[in-house]
């Protein structure tokens, strides 16, 4: 009767079939433990780094780098098992009527409802923990929510593609291999973060990470904010001595003293600006694109791997 069934379902109606299924999974498989995970992560990252993340530069270049990770290892969890821990079932199912591309779009609505409370919890632990958060935004009246926006599509992108590793892995065990290889990828290949060499320059481009990164950068005003690395190695140097004197100190007191410090660090900040970072929409527009083309490429790849399910021997 249920091959019957499912032969002559259509598939908008098979969709919400198996989004029921995926919901029940979450309930009674414990697929729920992602989400206190997420506040986890969360709450150490802040801890960690997120005491001058949109304070200086480079406590931002640093901070949405450790953020971009939490979301791309979220996404990553969320669904590197999803489908090769079930692929017996899908293959079965599949012969019996199953719409691949139900079976998938299924699995997009739940992870983007599940991305989706990741994120609320994530910056929710993120101003638990005194995060200072942009006080500007770009496109609505709410910078928390405009940085939302880009923490999720982080998160879902990085989702789809753990997504279609599991289309294609044989086993969880092959799956969770694959698993560190591609967050070393994502995290060695973020663009901004690790000094890379310029022929590997155009390998950022296809990573979640480097486009995340820019757009929290950008939407944090990285180029309006002061940079402490020139200062505070100076500052290394106070006690080095000339001829019996510490001209390095007497300069860093008369400093202090006039209240230059601030304007000092301003100025070096002025000096290390880095376009790509700019307090723009089209920037921001620019990554939010990307991460979507990805998004998108990842879904569309897993659909086309799963539909030859039939020709597997496993």
């Amino acid at each position: 009767m249920r091959k019957v069934r499912l032969r002559h379902t259509g598939r908008f109606i098979q969709t919400f079939i198996y989004l029921g299924k995926l919901f029940r999974m979450f309930l009674f498989q414990n697929d729920w433990k992602v989400l206190p995970m997420s506040a986890v992560i969360a709450g150490l990252v802040s801890f960690a780094v997120g005491k001058n993340i949109f304070v200086t530069m480079e406590g931002t270049l640093m901070g949405t780098f450790a953020l971009a990770c939490i979301c791309v290892w979220n996404g990553f969890f969320n669904s590197i098992q999803m489908i090769c821990r079930e692929r017996a079932i899908v293959k079965r199912e599949h012969r019996s009527g199953m719409h691949i591309s139900s079976y998938v779009a299924a699995h997009m609505i739940y992870q983007a409802l599940l991305c989706l409370a990741q994120v609320v919890i994530t910056i929710n632990v993120c101003i638990f923990m005194k995060v200072k958060m942009p006080s500007e935004s770009l496109f609505t009246a709410w910078p928390l929510v405009d940085i939302g926006i880009t923490l999720f599509l982080i998160t879902y992108a990085a989702d789809m593609l753990a997504l279609l590793i599991s289309s294609f892995a044989r086993t969880t065990t092959t799956a969770m291999t694959i698993m560190p290889f591609m967050l070393i990828v994502q995290l060695l290949f973020s663009g901004s973060f690790f000094n890379l060499p310029e022929q590997a320059m155009p390998f950022t481009n296809i990573t979640v990470t480097k486009w995340g990164l820019t757009a929290l950068c950008a939407q944090g005003n990285y180029n309006s904010l002061p940079m402490v690395s020139v200062w505070n190695n100076a500052l290394k140097m106070k006690d080095y001595e000339v001829e019996g004197e510490k001209p390095l100190l007497e300069a860093f007191k008369m400093i202090e003293e006039n209240n230059q410090r601030d304007a000092i660090l301003k100025e070096s900040g002025s000096l290390n600006q880095n376009p790509d970072f700019n307090f723009d929409r089209g920037v921001v527009v620019k990554c939010w694109i990307w991460l979507i083309i990805w998004t998108i490429i990842y879904a569309a790849l897993a659909v086309i791997i799963l539909e030859f399910i039939d020709m597997d021997k496993r």
